[in-house]
């Protein structure tokens, strides 16, 4: 059974890196780190059925996007929000422009349009609190996803007209996900095939 934590705990002991330190380390690294004001943290591994949602998802997301001007990425696309300093590499990354490179580092993207996280044990407190609170900073970004890998459970949060983040939730295999931003919609049927639940 995974330990539930409810934040991400520092991968090296030292006090302080800079952007640029970080930088250098992750392109050496054969595992991924987050940044967020001069910490690293590593980032946990994914279950089978978290990897099962993200392949249904991405594919999903590619099908209703091909041709358009907004696209899906995948995890290894590395986001910067340089609002608040933090890198991190979202599950999936949906960028409805080009796509803009951080004024740090030429690989790392700017930007999206709706971030996309798929919860586990071990991520789902952080996924919801701290790490939403720093996705807020992002002036781009219209809607958050929060897919549960171990119950049938959507919350998509979206920023209405009046700039305040609203919650929607999708709890029921029949139900179908709107993601507005995109004008694009997914059975949950589709989402959790191939998962048990």
């Amino acid at each position: 059974m995974e330990n539930i934590v409810n934040e991400p705990a520092p991968a090296y002991e030292k006090a302080f890196y800079t952007i640029a330190e970080y930088l250098e380390m992750e392109k050496a690294s054969l595992q991924k780190h987050e940044y967020y004001q001069g910490e690293i943290f590593a980032m946990s591994g994914a279950s089978a059925r978290h990897n099962v949602i993200f392949s249904n998802m991405i594919g999903e997301l590619y099908i209703r996007l091909k041709g358009k001007s907004c696209k899906p990425l995948g995890s290894d696309m590395r986001v910067h929000i340089p609002e608040n300093t933090l890198f991190t590499y979202p599950d999936i990354s949906i960028f409805c422009s080009d796509i803009v490179p951080s004024p740090e580092d030429a690989d790392t993207a700017i930007q999206p349009t709706v971030l996309i996280e798929i919860l586990s044990p071990s991520t789902r407190n952080y996924d919801r609190g701290g790490k939403f609170k720093l996705y807020r900073d992002i002036p781009s970004l219209k809607e958050y996803l929060l897919i549960d890998s171990e119950a049938i459970n959507i919350e998509v949060f979206r920023i209405n007209t009046s700039g305040h983040w609203e919650l929607e939730e999708y709890k029921s295999i029949a139900d179908r996900l709107h993601i507005a931003a995109i004008a694009a919609s997914i059975d949950l049927k589709d989402i959790y095939e191939g998962t048990k639940l």
